[in-house]
């Protein structure tokens, strides 16, 4: 598959007649219709209060901090967490795939933070490759999310999977490209990074 191909796959599918809106900040929803009962509790779910401080909007609307892969069969006190900051960490998993048991269920947990402005249909896509072909695409719905009101990061597990299992399954490494995009095809960057890469293999035991 070639990298134009890839960057198809890594697109959040689109949702027929939907049309994203302008994009706005937070202190400007916290004005928008004020006395609409409605949009009054959408944005108070998003954390949005009739007082936000006008922030500073320069940086990333977003910072992308962990990818943790959790499962109820771990062994007591191991944890697949990757630090996203830590590029070199997760280059070396190329190298050095990280190891899934075979045939259990485990699911993905993603930590984020929004910085500023209001981010809307964002969504994590991961395309899985083996010997340079695609073998599986997840694309899951975060949300939509407002700066936290206490600066607090914002955790979102996914649904349960089950990993592959069998001689087939386990041989090779299974190389991982990851991203998170929103509606109006905008990518959150990891460390300047828009997409990060990673490996893993399966084995008979973690």
């Amino acid at each position: 598959m070639s990298g134009h191909e890839d960057q198809d796959d890594l697109k959040p599918s689109n949702t027929p007649g939907y049309k994203p809106s302008a994009a706005k900040s937070a202190e400007e929803y916290a004005k928008l219709d004020a006395n609409d009962e409605s949009l009054a509790r959408w944005k108070a779910s998003l954390g949005i209060t009739g007082d936000v401080p006008a922030g500073d909007t320069s940086g990333p609307k977003v910072t992308v901090l962990t990818l943790e892969l959790d499962s109820p069969t771990l062994p007591p006190g191991k944890k697949l967490i990757f630090n996203l900051s830590d590029t070199a960490k997760l280059a070396d998993t190329k190298k050095n795939p990280i190891v899934i048991k075979e045939g259990v269920e485990y699911n993905v947990r993603i930590t984020f933070k929004v910085n500023h402005s209001i981010i809307s249909g964002v969504r994590y896509i991961q395309l899985v490759k083996r010997a340079g072909i695609k073998v599986d695409k997840l694309e899951q719905m975060l949300g939509s999310y407002g700066p936290h009101p206490k600066g607090e990061a914002y955790a979102k597990n996914f649904d349960p999977e089950e990993s592959p299992s069998g001689l087939v399954a386990r041989s090779g490494s299974y190389n991982v490209r990851s991203r998170v995009v929103d509606d109006d095809g905008e990518v959150y960057a990891v460390s300047w990074i828009t997409d990060w890469e990673w490996a893993f293999k399966l084995a008979k035991e973690w």
